[in-house]
């Protein structure tokens, strides 16, 4: 069958094809055809040109959609609204949902409904360009503190490596750029605040005890929350780190995703038999700890820092909630008379105090849960003596000891380990 011959009806992009009318542009080198089922008559040829206007200001303000200008075309299912950046996201949530916990699940719905509602939800995906990416960079840092916007971006990007993985845009996500943060360094009390904390600050010996546990432990204060009578060893020597609280109320097993033992400083010791001594009075509680999104187990402990009934009412929760914390560690810091800080940094002050005890620095980061000791550092660089003449005298005391317990390598070795 012989093809129609197309007519030029005199205006750009506007043919006439027999009993219909052919619409065509071109746009990012990629050439756009339409096939309207009018009549080439001159209102209809009219209605063809404003509607090749608004299709070409649609695709360059990122809001075009194929299906809406021309909803008969046959390529219009492939660019039918699922491609939108807010639908596509809608799509992507509950899939990412499955990797992460309830909690976290939350912080990233709320990143990225932040960054598509900023980019504009019913933006064609594959429309967007590394400008647009900018753009949205720019927007959140304009009224938001740069490790929020850092948290929105690495969620963002996320959602763009999804996309790109499945065809539905271009390389997008490595424009997700982080602004670059200025590190804080660590607040610790100094040994007078302490002091000034137990002394002053603290008018019950429940929380004496539980300030001194979390200085001389390193414990982040959700573990400190979630420590029980069964996780302290019979002899006080030790603890295990079994779980933690979270801001929302909810039980999680450590960040390191393992448990851990923390060996007790003699303070901590004495502070320890305080808590379970408390603890011993309560009925143990059941607490259900989420091993991830999918698997949880239930323990049933006895928590040994619990609410302070102050009125006849029973408190909510057998255990005290991190906000609950909070509040109570702002009034012992004002009751103190210290400089304000928050409760972190009685773990910045565990490290800042073993380190400046020349403390072995795996031992110290063991103790506080890191992966490995290069945390310790990135954030306590300062308080690490790397010059100290006793340093040097510390290690040429235990080598000369390895030598004496190395039959093979004279004492002379050490004077002269070329002869070796």
């Amino acid at each position: 069958m012989a093809k129609t011959a197309a007519t030029n009806t005199g205006h750009p992009g506007i043919e006439a094809r027999g009993n219909s009318i052919r619409v065509f542009f071109m746009f990012k080198r990629v050439r756009h055809s339409h096939t309207l089922r009018l009549e080439p008559t001159r209102n209809n040829i009219k209605h063809a040109v404003s509607l090749r206007s608004a299709a070409l200001f649609a695709l360059r303000s990122g809001s075009y959609n194929e299906a809406e200008f021309f909803p008969h075309s046959r390529s219009a299912a492939s660019t039918a609204p699922g491609k939108r950046v807010g639908d596509l996201c809608e799509r992507y949530k509950p899939l990412k949902a499955v990797d992460i916990t309830p909690e976290t699940q939350s912080r990233y719905e709320v990143a990225l409904d932040i960054c598509v509602d900023t980019l504009g939800r019913n933006r064609m995906l594959d429309s967007l360009l590394p400008e647009d990416i900018q753009k949205l960079r720019a927007d959140l840092i304009a009224t938001r503190a740069v490790s929020t916007v850092n948290h929105y971006l690495a969620t963002f990007s996320g959602f763009l490596h999804w996309c790109e993985s499945n065809k539905y845009c271009g390389e997008l996500a490595n424009h997700c750029v982080h602004f670059t943060k200025s590190n804080k360094d660590p607040d610790p009390l100094n040994y007078e605040e302490y002091l000034s904390l137990i002394e002053k600050g603290c008018v019950h010996p429940i929380d004496r005890a539980a300030i001194t546990v979390a200085v001389y432990t390193g414990l982040r204060p959700g573990e400190l929350l979630a420590l029980a009578e069964e996780d302290v060893a019979s002899d006080f020597s030790r603890i295990t780190v079994r779980r933690s609280i979270t801001q929302s109320v909810t039980f999680k097993v450590p960040k390191t995703k393992k448990e851990r033992t923390v060996l007790l400083q003699p303070p901590a010791r004495d502070a320890m038999k305080v808590l379970v001594e408390n603890a011993a009075q309560r009925e143990p509680a059941d607490l259900t700890v989420w091993l991830n999104r999918h698997e949880s187990r239930v323990d049933r402990v006895r928590v040994l820092l619990a609410p302070i009934a102050q009125t006849r009412k029973k408190p909510p929760h057998a255990y005290i909630i991190p906000g609950a914390w909070n509040r109570r560690w702002t009034d012992i810091v004002r009751r103190a008379e210290i400089r304000p800080r928050p409760p972190y940094q009685t773990r910045h002050t565990f490290a800042c105090w073993n380190l400046t005890a020349r403390g072995n620095l795996a031992f110290i980061a063991n103790q506080m849960g890191h992966r490995d000791y290069s945390m310790l550092v990135t954030v306590y660089g300062r308080w690490i003596d790397t010059e100290s003449s006793k340093e040097l005298e510390r290690i040429w005391e235990g080598m000369q000891n390895m030598a004496q317990v190395t039959p093979k390598l004279p004492l002379t070795w050490l004077s002269n380990p070329i002869s070796l």
